[in-house]
């Protein structure tokens, strides 16, 4: 009761409170939910009954009691339900149950991050040890010791790993794991919703990599997934695996009463509509609730901006509560200080945690009344997996999402029906990919020679292995095809990445100790590793101090600056094929393949928050070219006529602006992902016309969504720009305060209702 009291106590101070009050734009109270039980399964061992019982649990969730059948009946299944639901019971009890009967079964855990797979390994350890069952729980991945692997092997019931672990250490060596491949019965598939764009469609060939070998030693193995809210996770599942999927989505956990609030900081200046840092505002709110002494965690966006909130609110609790202490959490901490984190939160010690995204996937951290987000972070199913730290449990718990001054922020704060309906966000991914599936070939021929007539899952690759063998890459006899290079191909492939040319990225922060950690596309390296570039490594910033692009390497240095860099890209498109296309009096939509010439000219210099440019450089680099798929709004000639020629360039300008930010909304991607170029006249046209292409080679299907999504996203883009206070155009909407950019954005995209519209 005190609890709620404290709780009920700061968010009426926070609404009364003259600087707070005004700034709340939006309230949603979510009702609190009984939970909905069922009884445990008639079968299951008495030795899990027993263990349930002693730790309180004497019944299940309805979806975990279905997810349990679904799986007993040899059914593939992605479970979706919200963040802390009791997911990870919908795979630990039938496996579990499994393995009591048939000791030899073997299963194997991925996990999107160490973390994760970390977390979830001692809490199956502690589960096996109270049942007594004779179950090998082991985690493989780049820390196990050499020593234990081994041992893992052989020997272990249930394998936690990670995707690119899979990839390049485990299918390449399978020959090594052949009593495990041979009674691989489960394969579990955690946080669905992260197997999203490349990262998503390299995963899905390397599970048709799985499958391959698992087939090969006389097994099929179950997928188990699990995933947060999208608008598509059966869809996504059955991609990922292509199996057919049950979803199970009946959620049956309960949850206490939820205050979600819409924090919109103060505007600091009223003609370019630019707010108070987004940063500062979520202190100051964090601190509301800290100094009553309420368990609070604080999302921030980058490291840098971890440890200055840190700094600050460290000292705020020191003279306000005393004893409690408040922590960060993010890369770079070593794992025994996470698991001390971990600890401390869930036994009450630690007060408050600030905390890059690393804690937004499912870590026991136990339960936390408050979260306060530091700006929309890209999705709703990420905002939905932090809100879900505060609350954990059944008591009352609040959520304030503080919004930044970009457009992304502004659309999400202004539409909280978008926000709060059901989920819009559909996962895409392109197993499909020619870069992607040549390189998953060469892999999988590595570790199995391929037949003639055999199909990669349901791709058919036949004209693709002729081409490796062209390239004396395969080596095609006796009906088959083997791997005849002396070169080991995973070690090759990123599964980040769709290019098979990558700049590697080297730490040189410490003399006489270079590291390596990362690798880009060389296309992407044009606007994010030019010398002076500012690059962001799991929230950490780095400088590049030199890009050598003829060895194709970054050398960057730890920097903490106020600021990001964003480069211009001089863009020549040009369409190479129109597959989709809808037509209208005045505009028309199309889809379709093209050619990118691009080449980085200048880079500027952004502040956080208030998006000033405080500065700006040349960059010195060749032309690259992408081969891609786009989407594209093509204006009539006459329409722009009427308008003049410099009205219609910065009526371009500021709605390809408007639709760079709204468009990642309707695909679930990052805005990185999504490249927009504007053309006064296109080549294949002649007419005003609007791209936006996937910046990956071959394309990732981004594009394409947004051609099927192309009326709601303008029509949301046109309610952004109405919507936004400022009077010519601003950071928040069209990104320029140039006289008339707002109202000629608007033009333009009243100009797309016109008409009727037809497919051709």
């Amino acid at each position: 009761m005190k609890q709620k009291r404290q709780i009920a106590e700061v968010l009426e101070r926070l609404k009364s409170d003259e600087r707070f009050g005004k700034q709340i734009v939006h309230w949603q109270t979510i009702p609190p939910r009984e939970a909905r039980l069922a009884p445990f399964p008639d079968d299951l061992d008495q030795r899990i009954r027993q263990t349930l019982s002693k730790r309180g649990i004497n019944s299940l969730y309805i979806h975990q009691a279905t997810a349990y059948r679904l799986v007993r009946e040899g059914k593939h299944i992605v479970a979706v339900t919200p963040t802390a639901s009791g997911k990870s019971l919908c795979y630990h009890l039938p496996i579990l149950q499994a393995l009591a009967e048939e000791p030899q079964v073997r299963a194997l855990y991925l996990f999107p991050t160490k973390a994760l797979a970390q977390d979830q390994k001692s809490e199956l350890v502690a589960w096996t040890d109270e049942m007594g069952l004779p179950i090998k729980t082991e985690t493989y991945d780049g820390d196990t010791p050499a020593s234990i692997r081994q041992v893992v092997r052989q020997a272990g019931s249930i394998v936690i790993t990670n995707p690119d672990m899979l990839h390049s250490a485990i299918l390449p060596h399978h020959t090594k794991w052949v009593s495990f491949f041979e009674h691989l019965r489960y394969v579990v598939i955690d946080e669905l919703h992260t197997y999203r764009g490349v990262f998503g469609s390299h995963v899905a060939n390397v599970i048709r990599r799985l499958k391959r070998i698992c087939a090969f030693y006389g097994s099929s193995p179950q997928f188990i997934c699990t995933s947060a809210t999208i608008a598509n996770p059966k869809e996504l599942g059955e991609r990922l695996t292509e199996e057919e999927m049950v979803l199970v989505d009946d959620n049956g956990a309960p949850s206490g009463r939820k205050h979600f609030l819409f924090y919109n900081p103060p505007v600091v200046n009223r003609q370019l509509n630019i707010r108070r840092s987004a940063t500062l505002e979520a202190r100051d709110v964090a601190a509301a609730f800290l100094t009553s002494g309420i368990q609070t965690i604080l999302f921030a966006r980058s490291r840098v901006r971890v440890e200055i909130l840190l700094t600050y609110l460290q000292e705020l609790i020191k003279k306000k509560v005393g004893a409690k202490t408040i922590q960060g959490y993010r890369g770079g901490y070593l794992p025994s200080q996470r698991r001390a984190i971990e600890r401390g939160l869930r036994n009450g010690e630690i007060l408050g945690v600030v905390s890059t995204n690393a804690l937004e996937l499912g870590v026991d951290i136990g339960q936390l009344q408050a979260c306060v987000i530091t700006g929309y972070p890209g999705s709703i199913a990420s905002v939905w997996q932090q809100a879900g730290r505060a609350g954990r449990r059944q008591d009352e718990s609040v959520v304030v999402l503080v919004g930044s001054s970009s457009p992304l922020d502004q659309y999400v704060l202004q539409h909280p029906e978008y926000f709060f309906g059901q989920s819009p966000e559909a996962a895409r991914i392109n197993p499909d990919n020619l870069i992607i599936l040549v390189d998953h070939l060469k892999c999988a021929a590595f570790e199995l020679p391929f037949r003639e007539g055999e199909r990669f899952g349901r791709a058919e690759v036949t004209e693709i292995l002729q081409f490796l063998t062209d390239e004396q890459i395969l080596h095609h006899a006796r009906g088959k095809w083997f791997w005849m290079n002396e070169s080991f191909p995973a070690h090759e492939i990123s599964l980040r990445s769709a290019s098979q040319e990558n700049v590697v990225i080297i730490d040189i922060s410490e003399q006489g100790n270079e590291r390596v950690i990362g690798e880009m596309d060389r296309f992407s390296s044009l606007t994010l590793l030019h010398e002076e570039a500012i690059y962001l490594h799991q929230g950490v910033q780095y400088q590049v101090e030199k890009l050598d692009y003829a060895e194709k390497k970054a050398y960057v240095r730890e920097v903490q600056v106020d600021y990001y860099t964003d480069a211009n890209l001089a863009v020549q498109l040009k369409v190479l094929e129109q597959e989709e296309s809808v037509g209208g009096e005045q505009v028309e939509y199309a889809y379709g393949e093209v050619s990118v010439h691009a080449m980085a000219t200048i880079f500027k210099k952004i502040k956080f928050e208030t998006h000033e440019n405080i500065g700006s450089g040349p960059i010195h680099l060749p032309e690259e070219e992408l081969h891609t798929n786009a989407a594209w709004i093509s204006f009539r000639e006459t329409l722009l006529t009427k308008m003049g020629k410099a009205e219609a360039e910065r009526g371009l300008a500021g709605l390809a602006y408007v639709l760079k930010h709204v468009a990642p909304l309707f695909v679930m991607c990052d805005p990185q992902d999504l490249h927009v170029v504007a053309q006064r006249k296109a080549v294949h046209s002649g007419e005003p016309t609007i791209f936006l292409y996937d910046r990956y080679p071959g394309g990732i299907g981004l594009s394409e969504q947004v051609f099927q999504e192309m009326p709601t996203i303008l029509a949301e883009a046109e309610k952004l720009i109405c919507s936004c206070p400022c009077e010519k155009g601003c950071p928040s909407c069209t990104g320029a305060s140039e006289e008339g950019e707002k109202e000629l954005a608007l033009t333009l995209l009243r100009a797309a209702w016109g008409g009727s519209l037809h497919v051709s």
